[in-house]
């Protein structure tokens, strides 16, 4: 799910958390994500911080479902249906009531009422569409006080939605100002706040916009619609600020107005799954399964939790039937990344058909390249020469000084200090796997590379590979025995070298995509990780590699700089 961001604020930036005013204030969790929909956990790395947004789910913006028919869905209405509408709308109703004398029009016009979809007694296309089931009946945003000042509010309304932000906000204050008590009227504000901030891309206009649909919310004889609406975006718009927090408060008091309103529900989930607490999100989605068994939004984040929880099993039908729903918000290449790849390590070899239905709908690049973190237009193959990447001057490098960088691994692992670390991702099927981070995200570790400073004296010339923030460099120790599932990287931004420091002579390959190859010491091997990979270890004794990871070569100076940290 996309990360929501700040106007103004980069990816490795964090905004700060505001109080929640509109329910007591969530407890305090870690805004670090445990597992979240932003953590692949398919990635080799250990990642720290939080990845960039993928061009959205992602975000996949949930969206209510049309209700009733629509046209071309072959629904039927009965002519007095048909006529009726016409005959509302002021459209052939002489037709309709004097040629076929069908229609009972001072009859329709006096239930005028059930079909008014503001309530304000006016009819007119709009309802139309509702009354023929083309389109979900308007919210109902208008209490008595603000049917009074009807005109007054419409006139404002017309000026942002005319892109007349700065007029339509300076009159939408008036009518605050003269009544403070309408809820349409301080609503009409918050979005005219939301509009400018939108135009001027300010923070601090759109934490106006928070504040005043909370206000509109909190009015006395607000309409429910108006309340749900108001609260709905008022979540969204403290997302969009990193107040993941607010978020879940505003998103709670939503839940508590709205008990039976499964939306909010499915939104809260996400939230929490943002401030990486599973736990909270699991059982709020298993409180909308309760209510509403075929939800599919909640079955694919219920899944993903299983998924994370190692349940591997048990996540497939979620996620499966969640997909299969269609409903707005599943379509999302995490999903069926995670549904391939739990399919996989059943046996199952329908993964495949999941990857390719993902690669079909513009998830994945292709079957095989499964990142979600990924910039246009870069060359895309599993493996690659030194010339290909134009970094021939560190495989040299790496290559001439691998007796020393492999000295240097071996006396920090003969010490038994701890710091190889067992991969932590859930990567392996069976065996031990150890890793020795010496830069990660494009940040050194002093404290690592103070005990093999040799190593981390020669990777400092090339900022390539220290300055990477989509990659890692780290020492890499597997044990005989040891099995990596199939999986693929999380960003087609970086290429990962490998270079053989102790390798037996049989029983330890790669594969990458359809391809395999074995390790030499004093040798690089590099492939593209973003593609699908599977390692074995089916030797006697230990192998040992660096893994060195560098930017793809093709891009600019400025994505280097601009492209957030995975």
């Amino acid at each position: 799910m996309q990360r929501y961001r700040a106007y103004g604020v980069s990816s490795g930036e964090e905004a700060e958390e505001e109080e929640p005013q509109c329910t007591q204030e969530a407890p305090e969790t870690p805004e670090e994500p445990v597992v979240h929909l932003e953590a692949l956990d398919h990635d080799l790395c250990q990642t720290d911080g939080k990845p960039s947004p993928p061009p959205p789910l992602s975000e996949s913006k949930r969206v209510e479902k049309p209700q009733g028919g629509a046209a071309g869905t072959g629904v039927k209405y009965s002519l007095f249906t048909w006529f009726a509408v016409l005959a509302l709308l002021g459209v052939w109703s002489s037709v309709a009531v004097v040629y076929f004398d069908i229609v009972d029009y001072d009859g329709v016009m006096g239930k005028l009422s059930a079909y008014d979809a503001d309530g304000d007694g006016d009819f007119d296309a709009e309802d139309a569409k509702v009354l023929l089931g083309q389109k979900k009946k308007k919210a109902k945003l208008l209490n008595k006080l603000d049917k009074s000042i009807k005109a007054e509010l419409d006139a404002a309304e017309k000026l942002r939605k005319k892109g007349k932000v700065e007029a339509a906000l300076k009159s939408f204050e008036a009518l605050v100002r003269q009544h403070p008590l309408s809820p349409r009227a301080r609503y009409g504000q918050a979005q005219a706040e939301d509009d400018l901030a939108e135009k001027r891309r300010s923070n601090d206009m759109l934490l106006k916009a928070v504040a005043s649909y909370r206000d509109a919310a909190e009015i006395p004889d607000a309409a429910p619609d108006l309340v749900r609406a108001a609260l709905a975006r008022r979540a969204e718009r403290q997302q969009f600020l990193g107040r993941t927090r607010g978020a879940v408060a505003t998103l709670e008091r939503l839940v508590q107005i709205f008990p039976d309103d499964v939306s909010p529900k499915n939104d809260l989930g996400v939230a929490f799954l943002l401030l990486g607490d599973n736990q909270r999100a699991k059982k709020v989605y298993e409180e909308v399964l309760a209510a509403a068994p075929a939800d599919g939004f909640a079955k694919v984040h219920y899944g993903f939790i299983l998924k994370s929880e190692n349940k591997i099993a048990e996540s497939i039908p979620y996620l499966k039937e969640g997909l299969e729903s269609g409903e707005p918000g599943t379509d999302d290449g995490r999903f069926y990344f995670h549904l391939g790849d739990a399919l996989q390590r059943v046996g199952d070899q329908s993964a495949y058909h999941w990857y390719r239905l993902g690669h079909e709908r513009g998830h994945f690049a292709s079957v095989w390249q499964r990142s979600l973190y990924n910039v246009d237009g870069l060359k895309a193959q599993p493996w690659w020469t030194p010339e290909e990447t134009g970094y021939t001057l560190l495989v040299e490098a790496l290559e001439r000084n691998w007796e020393s960088i492999r000295g240097e691994a071996l006396a920090v692992m003969d010490r038994r200090t701890g710091h190889f670390i067992p991969e932590e991702e859930n990567l392996r099927e069976k065996g031990e796997w150890g890793q020795y981070t010496l830069w990660q995200q494009g940040k050194k570790s002093s404290t690592s590379c103070q005990a093999v400073p040799k190593t981390c004296a020669l990777l400092e010339k090339f900022p390539e590979a220290t300055g990477c923030k989509r990659g890692q460099i780290k020492f890499s120790a597997m044990q005989p025995g040891t099995h990596v599932w199939p999986h693929t990287g999380p960003t087609n931004c970086r290429l990962r070298m490998h270079l053989g420091l102790v390798v037996p002579r049989e029983g330890c390959r790669i594969r990458c995509t359809d391809s395999s190859r074995a390790w030499e010491e004093g040798k690089v091997l590099i492939f593209d990780d973003s593609f699908e990979h599977e390692v074995w270890q089916d030797a006697a004794s230990l192998r040992l590699v660096f893994i060195v990871d560098v930017w793809h070569p093709q891009l600019t100076a400025q994505q280097r700089r601009t492209l957030g940290a995975i």
